[in-house]
């Protein structure tokens, strides 16, 4: 049995370029051996920077290396499905990053090969991996605040969305490229599957997108119901200029649990003109590096001693659900019932 796991990025955009990073320095027993990259520009950049040679403009090249034992899968999320069955069917364990596809079906293919070719499928939702959401949980499942009645969450990004992302029927909106996270996070503290859903959402910060994507949205509120009768808010922005904003509030029968904050530091400075200043959070790259790191052991850990991943492939359909459901209720502006599904 091999001691080490090397390791193919494919996709080297910002998320892709995070995992690498952690792989080069601080995973033991895994190291980085090839990147698949479309761009060659980002292509090469990336292999500089990571010292490596093994460069590939199409990810089936990469599969046929054999230092390659398993993938992090970064690309854009329409090609997530072919990526993750054509490693499988390889025999490459695969790590992909959120959200994990399209639809529900590709999700469906992605389980099935994997499961057919007994390779391990880890989700990347990293907020499962953050020091605070595990404490938030291990509090939650001791009972120190009662029974939980209802979790509330927000994350909103300071960035102007991508071109593609204006897409709706190419990105799957904020519900999946900003919000995937705080779906996940519902479901994991509640500990119970989505019962009925209703989103509004509208576009209040990108005017260029209105005549071209008039469905596309960069403000959503989705509130929640769940199988075990608990409550959930969703609250998620693109292009809020202010920093990056991540909290959660888990209110109990007894008490409640409240995580994150927009500053970067507690540092507070007031001045003559008595305007108080502070740094806000810039991104999210900074805000979870740990979590991020811990996702990324967690991965080597499962492959090099054969077990099963805590962030399933099962997570990663059950958000992509919530979230092509949260689209249909803001287009059809009513309350959809996903127990009927």
């Amino acid at each position: 049995m091999k001691n080490h796991v090397g390791v193919c990025l494919i996709g080297a955009g910002r998320a892709g370029m995070i995992h690498a990073r952690n792989y080069i320095a601080n995973i033991p027993f895994a190291k980085i051996v090839a990147v698949a990259e479309p761009f060659a520009e980002t292509r090469v950049a990336a292999l500089r920077e990571l010292g490596i040679e093994n460069g590939y403009e199409d990810f089936n090249e990469a599969l046929k290396n054999p230092e390659v034992d398993a993938v992090i899968i970064a690309t854009p999320t329409k090609y997530h499905r072919d990526a993750c069955v054509a490693a499988a069917k390889a025999g490459k364990h695969v790590f992909c990053e959120k959200p994990m596809a399209m639809n529900v079906e590709e999700c469906e293919d992605m389980i099935k090969a994997c499961r057919e070719n007994n390779v391990k499928l880890q989700l990347a939702f990293m907020r499962r991996f953050d020091a605070s959401f595990r404490a938030a949980k291990q509090r939650i499942d001791a009972g120190e605040i009662g029974d939980v009645v209802l979790v509330k969450s927000n994350t909103r990004g300071p960035n102007q969305p991508k071109p593609w992302m204006y897409d709706i029927s190419k990105s799957n909106g904020p519900l999946a490229e900003v919000c995937s996270h705080d779906i996940d996070s519902l479901r994991w503290f509640t500990g119970s599957e989505y019962s009925r859903v209703y989103a509004v959402g509208a576009n209040y910060r990108c005017p260029e997108a209105k005549d071209d994507f008039p469905d596309f949205y960069d403000n959503v509120i989705m509130t929640c119901e769940f199988k075990n009768g608990m409550q959930g808010l969703i609250d998620g922005a693109q292009y809020v200029k202010y920093g990056y904003d991540a909290r959660v509030e888990i209110l109990g029968t007894d008490g409640l649990i409240t995580l994150g904050s927009t500053y970067a530091n507690s540092v507070v400075v007031f001045k003559k003109n008595k305007i108080a200043e502070a740094e806000h959070v810039t991104g999210w790259q900074s805000l979870f590096a740990e979590a991020y790191l811990e996702e990324d052991r967690h991965f080597i850990d499962c492959v090099l001693n054969d077990k099963n991943p805590s962030v399933t492939g099962h997570d990663g359909k059950m958000v992509v659900k919530v979230v092509l459901e949260g689209n249909r209720s803001i287009r059809e502006h009513r309350i959809i019932d996903l127990t009927s599904e």
